[in-house]
């Protein structure tokens, strides 16, 4: 990623922090907008499997550790995530986790009905039976439902 694109990123992501301390209906759609990036849901699933620390994210995301801290830091802002300091490192694990997994749950359920199936939350679903946090699923916008659905409209 080159320099000016980081520059960019990361004045992204601290505008999208700074809207989340607004009020009213403003304050919504910053929580909204810091939930709209793939990368902070991603984030955000794997959190709810456990804490985990910087490095781990950056190698589950493939994104640069840069990048990583500046999602989480959007996040922490929005109050979705806390972190707590354990020698040198930060683990970082959900700060309302029942009610984001309920909004998750909600998500799902809309998306289902508009022909989106996803798996958003882990804990909703039996991850033995193959679904998987991030797999093909809730991946893509395309597929048999989404089709179907478009057809019907």
């Amino acid at each position: 990623m080159a320099i000016h694109d980081r520059v960019r990123v990361r004045d992204e992501l601290a505008e999208e922090a700074d809207a989340c301390a607004e009020s009213g209906p403003a304050a919504a759609a910053s929580l909204f907008r810091s939930l709209a990036d793939p990368a902070r849901l991603t984030i955000l699933q794997h959190l709810a499997l456990g804490e985990h620390r910087v490095v781990d994210l950056t190698a589950h995301l493939g994104l640069a550790q840069s990048t990583t801290s500046a999602h989480l830091a959007c996040l922490r802002d929005c109050g979705l995530i806390s972190a707590r300091t354990v020698g040198r490192a930060s683990m970082y694990s959900l700060a309302v986790g029942g009610e984001l997994m309920g909004l998750f749950a909600a998500a799902e359920r809309l998306l289902a009905v508009t022909g989106d199936a996803v798996t958003l939350c882990p804990s909703n679903h039996d991850l033995d039976s193959g679904s998987a946090v991030g797999g093909a699923e809730g991946q893509t916008g395309a597929g048999p439902n989404r089709d179907a659905a478009a057809g019907s409209r």
